[in-house]
């Protein structure tokens, strides 16, 4: 169904759709009006927009309407796949009521603009505007429902497969995990879920194959249980919508086994019970499992349902979808009695007469008795014989590597086409930095080590290093010591050059009392020759202090607020050079004033220079054709 009805646009929600009209409403008519405006041109003004939400509702309304599938011209099988998965009944209801709805807004707005031909004011033009958009908002909000249940139709029929029911088509059924699936994953393209429980397919799966140049659709069916039809659920009634309306040929899968959990008997109970849905089309009746146990091995009492099975008159064929022991053959035989059922079915039609009469089949006829066998000449077959001699034979890989398991390494080297076949083993040189490494690599490294290994192994076995080690023991441990002093000594002297070397910024001292006295500086004053005054006048005497008319470096306690004094903060920008709060509110007022033509044009400030081009010569220029020219 779904290459039916993939165009399908997305059902917006009430809220959505509703925003979506009212915002193209506000963005595609004319937003300004004024009450001094004749009264003819504010009507035209509301009645523009209340026509154009109506548009806009039935447009959008229109195109849901139109593109879900008609219940009554889909083929039978889509029509009763729709009935099992939606409900058909809830499906019409839900179309139908957007039909409403609709109609609805259509009358709604005729009745709105006829009541608009007749206001009388800007004000009530308005109200009637915001009425109609209000009852057309209403009767959208009565079908969020509805448009709810599109939605959900429209997501699931996008994720159904692509099923063309008059295409070449093998149809797989039975009873669950008796093998349908690994059937279909083997002979087509198809990746279905494979599980040892049942029901692990819960719905139609479609898989495409070919056979003599043609393609050919393989649908997997849900598991089919042996109850009554009123019983039977809707994963259930998909395969039987399948198997009644599709033309195809039907492959009934038994488990001979049993492992599905269901018997042979009940089996043979279900096959009896469907047989009369897939009636007038091919049936092949296919035993798998057959690497678990043949029907050879099987007791009397089942060999006499298998017996039963047999005798219904369809062909019975055996195959394994493990070890794929006859999967091609049912495949070949239930394509082959397709192709000759359809050309039966053909030959049925009136077309077939006409058809026939401008056919001619050229028959040729033996001349003479004589024989005339294929003539290859010698020559030919000598050489086709002595390269089939010569031909060697190619071991694989994958041979090798099982005859040898686990000592088995892979030689790459061994194909190289080399002008000298003994320097395919060679050491491949190993380049750093432009440099062969194998240059600066003794060749002999390994060898001269190993002897080197042997004579300090001599020297031990031989107590070379214990004597001398015992000898100079004292002498040994006063060198050490004496090395250690020399290393700390020399770790001092390192670290007082880099604090010479470290540059620091003086620093002039603060003395926090008078360095020298009075009687001081008289003294050096008079040993240098100065004569000092010694009187109460001199300035040296003086105790430095400030004049009464500098104001003290630190602020008063201002006690009249809580005792300590608090910094007042800068005057506000907006109240600089005002006297009070009564001049501030005035100002603020003035200049509210004088913003209120700069609104009107979308303007910030007096800063606000843009100037914007109402009519651009581009849209309003040039030869007019026929309709309005005065807006796009």
């Amino acid at each position: 169904m779904a290459h039916i009805v993939k165009h399908i646009t997305v059902v917006p929600s009430y809220k959505d759709f509703v925003d979506i009209v009212l915002s193209k409403t506000q963005r595609k008519t004319p937003t300004i009006i004024h009450k001094h405006y004749k009264i003819s041109r504010i009507r035209d003004f509301y009645m523009r927009k209340v026509k154009f939400a109506q548009q806009s509702f039935h447009d959008k309304l229109s195109l849901i309407i139109t593109e879900f599938p008609i219940v009554a011209n889909l083929h039978p099988f889509y029509g009763t796949l729709m009935n099992v998965l939606y409900n058909t009944d809830h499906y019409k209801l839900a179309l139908g009521g957007i039909n409403k709805a609709r109609q609805l807004i259509d009358d709604c707005a005729k009745d709105y603009v006829k009541l608009l031909k007749y206001g009388d004011s800007l004000y009530r033009c308005k109200c009637l505007k915001r009425a109609a958009l209000g009852r057309m908002v209403t009767i959208m909000k009565g079908q969020s429902k509805n448009l709810l249940y599109l939605e959900e139709i429209r997501q699931h029929i996008n994720r159904l497969p692509t099923i063309d029911p008059n295409t070449r088509t093998l149809l797989i059924t039975g009873f669950p995990n008796v093998g349908k699936s690994s059937f279909i994953n083997k002979i087509s393209r198809a990746d279905v879920e494979v599980q040892p429980y049942a029901f692990t397919t819960k719905s139609l799966y479609v898989g495409h194959t070919d056979y003599k140049y043609l393609r050919w659709q393989v649908i997997d069916t849900p598991g089919i249980l042996d109850h009554p039809l009123e019983e039977r659920n809707s994963i259930e009634m998909q395969a039987v919508a399948a198997l009644v309306h599709l033309r195809a040929v039907v492959l009934y899968i038994l488990d001979l086994s049993e492992q599905c959990g269901h018997t042979l008997e009940e089996q043979l109970s279900l096959f009896r019970n469907m047989k009369p849905s897939f009636s007038n089309r091919p049936i092949l009746i296919v035993i798998n499992k057959i690497d678990i146990i043949k029907p050879e091995e099987l007791p009397e009492d089942k060999m006499k349902v298998l017996e039963e099975f047999r005798a219904e008159g369809e062909p019975v064929l055996e195959m394994s979808t493990v070890t794929d022991d006859g999967v091609m053959a049912v495949k070949t035989e239930a394509c082959e009695r397709l192709l000759a059922f359809r050309v039966e079915q053909k030959f049925k039609t009136n077309k077939v007469a006409a058809v026939a009469n401008r056919l001619h089949v050229a028959m040729p006829k033996k001349r003479d008795n004589k024989e005339r066998p294929p003539c290859i000449p010698e020559k030919i077959l000598k050489r086709k014989n002595a390269m089939e001699v010569d031909k060697p034979t190619r071991r694989l890989e994958k041979d090798i590597e099982q005859e040898m398991g686990d000592d088995y390494i892979l030689d790459l080297r061994k194909t190289w086409l080399l002008a000298n076949e003994e320097e395919k083993y060679d050491v491949l040189p190993e380049i750093w930095q432009g440099k062969n490494v194998a240059d600066f690599i003794d060749p002999d490294i390994l060898k001269k080590l190993e002897e080197l290994e042997k004579e300090e192994e001599a020297r031990e076995n031989a107590h070379y290093y214990s004597e001398s080690e015992s000898e100079d023991d004292e002498e040994t441990r006063e060198m050490r010591k004496t090395a250690r002093k020399i290393r700390e000594k020399r770790l001092i002297l390192t670290k007082e050059s880099g604090e010479k070397r470290r540059v620091e910024k003086p620093r002039m001292p603060r003395p926090t009392k008078r360095s020298r006295s009075q009687a001081q500086l008289e003294g050096d004053m008079m040993e240098m020759g100065v004569d000092v005054p010694n009187d109460e006048h001199s300035h040296y005497t003086r105790a430095k202090s400030r004049s009464s008319s500098r104001p003290p470096i630190k602020r008063a306690r201002d006690e009249s607020v809580g005792g300590t004094s608090r910094s007042k903060s800068r005057t506000p920008r907006d109240k600089s050079g005002l006297r009070d709060s009564t001049m501030v509110s005035k100002v603020k007022k003035i200049a509210k004033k004088a913003q209120k033509p700069r609104n009107h044009q979308a303007k910030k400030g007096e800063g606000d220079r843009v100037i914007l081009n109402m009519k651009p010569k581009h849209l309003f220029s040039g030869k007019r054709g026929a309709g309005k020219t005065d807006r796009r």
